[in-house]
């Protein structure tokens, strides 16, 4: 018989963290951290963390009133994005017309668009279309011969729509891509805010994006990829949200204990049904947008998918759920599903309704008649109709000429590259005499006018340590925003790894520009350090933050007439290509 009064060994209990196991153990020394096992105060904060508001002593620095202080801070939440939105599309919308030319892909999406919104579908265009454009203010005849085009509508109808209400030039291509560039940084700030709990960080997040050189260029082009990335962080925002809202609804339903905070709850974590989620849905059709545009949504779509319902795990299991799987499974898993991806793919198929529609007797869309040609007499003919198998045949052509893509280009660039800035994207090029086209003319030799997308290097060079940092969070302390940090950054990253062999370009990284961004906002916000910390500490962290912000603005203001096309002296065009691989 044993008993702990007879027993022989006098060692006190061991301490929580000591009865871990050993591979927790091991990774202490890296900075891994375990919560106390058992339940925990202050659930309600875990599961809804309260925004940070400035504290007293900062008010009193500024000779301001605790009272007024309370009404900027509250001003603040959605003042403090709007004016770095304003900021934002002010450095957009200045002379979005120029370049006056048809620069790199805008010969194809320019052109696209604006027969889109007029025939329902691409049509072919003549060799010097892009000539007879300019110099007619736009005011050419649409052909009527359908053109096959590799990439699906809702980009084109959105830089269409910039066309009909602006005209077919320049600056009316370019207007949605830059509105919703602006747009963009507008949900980053608030993004940011939600994540961080912190309007100063939120805001900050938003200023990176605003003065990072690859956004800024795309937002200044009528490219697809623009429109990808807002839909994309479009998606994510409404995901973040529905997140919160969700985890509010469960800690409402937890019982309070008899000092009135609420306690976990494991019949309540278990069983309680959220319902419908609308931003889960909204979600949904942000992602049927962004597959739309381009069909590397598909990957953020199962990414975020994944995302989602992992949060729904931790918050159950924060609430108390003794299987917070199981109850993920039987109560959030099938609404998850059929709100992202049916809503996604009826949104994606939706938006072919104009090439859909079009004539079936040869005068429609491209293969929009092969059902009742080619593909007479197919098995499926009684199961299907004929739309649905024209579009899958379409569909299948595409995929084949994707992934078979390896015609080389002088600008194509390996995804290994991207991360640091290795080959940016030359859209426009001139070398325009002293006194002509903007060229100072006491520049001596000739000038450089170039519109390069590439993006701000200090930004992207700082972010590759901001990702190490991001993945340190989120292994090794499971902080749930560096995963979602992460998480984006790899959705619109890593899938190009696959097609290594394939004619790629830097370009495509603007997808993960957001999350980048947030990514150097996490950094900033651990130099600047938690808000109990010493002054000395917060003012050191705050320099280091601060000086980092401003060499990123230097940055973009050093290489802002190679993202803008203005003209400089050859020999200060030289001292911007850093690296012999952006020439």
């Amino acid at each position: 018989m044993t008993s702990t009064a007879s027993s022989t060994d006098s060692r006190q209990d061991p301490a929580p963290h000591e009865r871990r196991p050993a591979w927790q153990q091991r990774l202490r020394r890296f900075g891994h951290t375990v919560r106390p096992a058992g339940p925990a105060a202050g659930v309600r904060e875990r599961l809804v963390p309260p925004f940070s508001r400035p504290g007293p002593r900062l008010w009193a620095a500024l000779g301001l009133s605790p009272a007024f202080g309370a009404r900027v801070a509250r001003w603040s939440d959605w003042g403090g994005p709007l004016l770095v939105t304003l900021f934002a599309g002010v450095l957009r919308f200045w002379h979005l017309g120029s370049p006056k030319a048809v620069i790199f892909d805008e010969t194809y999406y320019a052109k696209d668009a604006w027969a889109i919104v007029h025939r329902g579908f691409e049509v072919n265009w003549d060799k010097n279309a892009n000539d007879l454009i300019l110099s007619t203010g736009g005011h050419v005849a649409v052909p009527t011969d359908a053109s096959y085009v590799v990439h699906p509508p809702v980009g084109k109808y959105v830089i269409g729509l910039g066309e009909l209400m602006f005209g077919f030039d320049p600056f009316g291509w370019r207007f949605m891509t830059a509105l919703l560039g602006t747009l963009s940084v507008l949900l980053l700030c608030r993004i940011g805010r939600r994540l961080f709990r912190s309007t100063l960080l939120g805001c900050l997040a938003g200023t990176l994006m605003a003065v990072d050189g690859l956004h800024f260029v795309m937002s200044r082009t009528s490219l697809l990829d623009g429109v990808l990335m807002f839909f994309v962080l479009a998606a994510f925002g409404c995901l973040l949200a529905d997140r919160d809202r969700a985890r509010a609804r469960l800690a409402a339903a937890l019982p309070a204990g008899p000092d009135g905070r609420i306690r976990p709850d494991a019949h309540t974590a278990d069983t309680l049904r959220l319902g419908l989620r609308p931003w889960r849905w909204a979600a949904g059709l942000m992602m049927g947008l962004a597959i739309g545009t381009k069909w590397n949504g598909l990957y953020i779509l199962v990414a975020f998918c994944v995302m989602t319902v992992l949060w729904d795990v931790g918050a159950r299991r924060t609430a108390g759920a003794r299987r917070p799987y199981l109850a993920v499974i039987r109560h959030d898993l099938g609404w998850a599903f059929l709100a992202t991806v049916p809503v996604a793919v009826i949104t994606y198929v939706w938006s072919w309704a104009g090439w859909i529609f079009s004539p079936t007797d040869g005068t429609g869309g491209y293969f929009r008649n092969w059902a009742a040609t080619d593909g007479r007499g197919s098995s499926w003919s009684w199961l299907f109709p004929d739309w649905w198998r024209s579009l899958w045949h379409y569909e299948s052509e595409v995929y084949k000429f994707h992934v078979g893509l390896s015609s080389p280009h002088t600008y194509q660039s390996n995804p290994w590259s991207w991360i640091v800035d290795g080959r940016p994207v030359s859209y426009f090029y001139e070398s325009p005499s002293p006194g002509t086209a903007g060229c100072p003319s006491g520049a001596g030799d000739k000038c450089a006018r170039e519109v390069l997308a590439l993006g701000t290097p200090v930004l992207w060079w700082a972010a590759c340590a901001a990702l190490v940092y991001v993945l340190w969070r989120w292994f090794f302390r499971r902080d749930w925003r560096a995963g979602a940090i992460a998480c984006g950054v790899a959705a619109g990253y890593l899938p190009w790894f696959l097609y290594q062999e394939r004619t790629i370009f830097f370009f495509y990284a603007v997808v993960f520009v957001p999350f980048l961004c947030l990514a150097v906002t996490m950094l900033a916000g651990a130099l600047l350090g938690p808000p109990d910390a010493p002054d000395t500490r917060r003012v050191a962290g705050a320099t280091g933050a601060g000086v980092l912000v401003l060499l990123v603005v230097w940055n973009f203001i050093y290489f802002w007439p190679l993202y803008t096309g203005v003209a400089i002296p050859i020999d200060e065009w030289r001292a911007r290509m850093w690296l012999d691989t952006w020439v």
